[in-house]
């Protein structure tokens, strides 16, 4: 039973040592009992050879130590934040920030879905995803950096997305300029593709928002 066991797990983890990520379904032809595989790799995560990036997700170590040092981790962590909860995309403070409409160096990833509201944390950092309507979920770019395809909302689309999942709190001008956005790099065509979401969410509250960022 020892022999079967070991033939297993080390089967998985050296098929796994390609993979950017691996979930049970992955592996059901080695092993299709999904509650003795979750042992075998629990085992494996426990002795530091797998990383848990979410239930029933993992990454072999040995592929995440490589990635760290070929310089990719910033577009495995992107590509991983599409992955962790799908549908999704990378926007709000996140985006804005790489385009430096925000001063402040977020601490999370923050993405946009078309599910309710979750949060995923492991070793590679906090993954936080907002739901919007149906209809708002797009102004997104699908993007190949290296080995990875990333789905990353516009410049214009994370402004509206930031300022949308807080257009509650954003009750005058004062509360919008407290955001303190830089927007010296927002262009017309930027402008234009904002007003286009604008259009698509039809609220006054949000038109009133824009009214106070753009004269």
């Amino acid at each position: 039973m020892r022999n079967e066991f070991n033939s297993k797990i080390e089967k998985i983890i050296a098929l796994s040592k390609g993979l950017p990520y691996f979930t049970f379904d992955a592996f059901s032809t080695i092993e299709k009992n999904k509650t003795y595989l979750k042992i075998l790799l629990s085992r494996y995560e426990k002795n530091n050879k797998l990383i848990r990036l979410k239930k029933g997700i993992y990454v072999n170590k040995e592929y995440f130590d490589q990635i760290q040092k070929n310089n990719t981790f910033n577009f495995y962590s992107e590509f991983l934040s599409n992955i962790l909860y799908q549908p999704s995309y990378l926007s709000l403070d996140y985006v804005l920030y790489q385009h430096n409409l925000l001063t402040e160096l977020p601490v999370n990833f923050t993405s946009i879905s078309k599910n309710k509201t979750a949060v995923f944390s492991n070793k590679i950092g906090n993954f936080i995803y907002h739901k919007v309507k149906n209809e708002l979920f797009c102004g997104f770019k699908i993007i190949k950096n290296g080995d990875f395809i990333i789905s990353k909302a516009s410049k214009a689309k994370a402004l509206f997305d930031f300022l949308y999942l807080r257009k509650n709190i954003l009750i005058n001008k004062k509360a919008v300029e407290e955001l303190r956005l830089n927007l010296g790099d927002f262009n017309k065509g930027d402008l234009r593709e904002f007003k286009k979401y604008l259009k698509i969410e039809k609220s006054k509250k949000m038109k009133e928002i824009s009214g106070y960022l753009f004269k």
